[in-house]
């Protein structure tokens, strides 16, 4: 009797030992047939940027791997929320993916929580974080003096209150770093909100404001034209297109600021799919051609796991929330 109940408790716990193999079996014997049908891949933003430029360059490289029109719809409008909302509201099964980034999944979210039309973490499946566009801070050097971030420092405490600064809009990756900033070095500068990155641009070439927080890829341009000084990048290292430009956080302790892009599904998208989007995106990302054609864009290549950028969308939501409140960011 014993031998008898012996042996149906090995047969038992063998077949319980083969379960998770049989169940990753049966994930990848469903994958081939993913996609079978085209792929929606939304943009929140205008075309022509660099968000627009990665996710193109992604979605050429899906359709000719999978043999599947990968179809990228721009959907801007409200910091990029218009888009992504679409996208979490969509069926989970992997035929919508989205390119979320640090304003639709972070920033505007805690600058107007009660009329967020999603949850920026909970609603969504983290597929991989595509890369960084760092900001720089940059000065008009004939409205103001200072050659270096340090000198720059001096100034503003000299004058404080006297200088204005721009951004594309309250609530942006720009209006945000630069109060992040202000915050981390005592200075106080006049906030000039503008609608769109291009129309603050023209007024801090032409001198009607005195600096900005902008985005590597608009600016840096006019920095190498003589146009704007560059003073400091944004993240805590020095980024390639611009090797001699010192990170701020070089003189202000403790600033960083890494505005990501990255790919994103419906919460609720089978794992089996979003581990194929990823390791397929990570596989083109590492392609040398790729990051070199990113970085002509001032963009950072990174690449990492659904695990990864699940953990860095976790922590951002709860970093710009609490940033927002110091700085009593109010939306527009």
């Amino acid at each position: 009797m014993f031998r008898k109940d012996k042996r149906t408790v090995l047969r038992l716990a063998l077949a319980c030992a083969l379960l998770p193999a049989f169940g990753a079996a049966q994930a990848q014997s469903a994958l081939p047939s993913y996609p079978s049908r085209p792929i929606k891949f939304v943009v929140p933003v205008p075309a022509g940027g660099a968000a627009d430029v990665m996710a193109r360059m992604i979605a050429t490289h899906l359709q000719a791997k999978w043999g599947q029109p990968v179809v990228v719809d721009n959907k801007p409008g409200a910091g990029s929320s218009v888009g992504m909302a679409q996208v979490a509201k969509a069926a989970p099964d992997g035929y919508t993916i989205g390119m979320g980034n640090v304003a639709a999944n972070a920033i505007n979210p805690a600058v107007r929580p009660e009329s967020f039309p999603y949850d920026p973490v909970k609603d969504f499946a983290a597929v991989t974080m595509v890369g960084i566009t760092p900001l720089i801070l940059v000065v008009n050097p004939q409205k103001v003096p200072a050659r270096t971030l340090p000198e720059f420092l001096a100034y503003l405490k000299a004058h404080p209150g006297q200088l204005s600064y721009g951004s594309s809009g309250a609530g942006s990756a720009l209006h945000v770093g630069m109060e992040l900033f202000m915050q981390k070095t005592g200075t106080s500068m006049v906030h000039v909100g503008y609608k769109g990155s291009a129309p603050m641009l023209t007024d801090l070439l032409g001198g009607q404001i005195d600096a900005s927080m902008d985005a590597a890829a608009t600016s840096w341009p006019h920095v190498q034209s003589g146009k704007l000084r560059a003073l400091g990048v944004s993240t805590a290292q020095r980024v390639d297109f611009a090797p001699d430009l010192p990170p701020i956080a070089q003189t202000v302790k403790g600033f960083e600021m890494n505005p990501w892009h990255g790919v994103m599904a419906p919460a609720g998208t089978p794992p089996a799919i979003v581990d194929k989007l990823a390791a397929e995106i990570q596989s083109f990302l590492r392609q040398p051609d790729t990051e070199a054609r990113l970085r002509e864009r001032g963009v950072v290549r990174v690449g990492s796991s659904p695990a990864e950028f699940a953990k860095t969308l976790r922590d951002e939501a709860a970093f710009y929330k609490k940033l927002v409140a110091d700085a009593g960011i109010k939306a527009e």
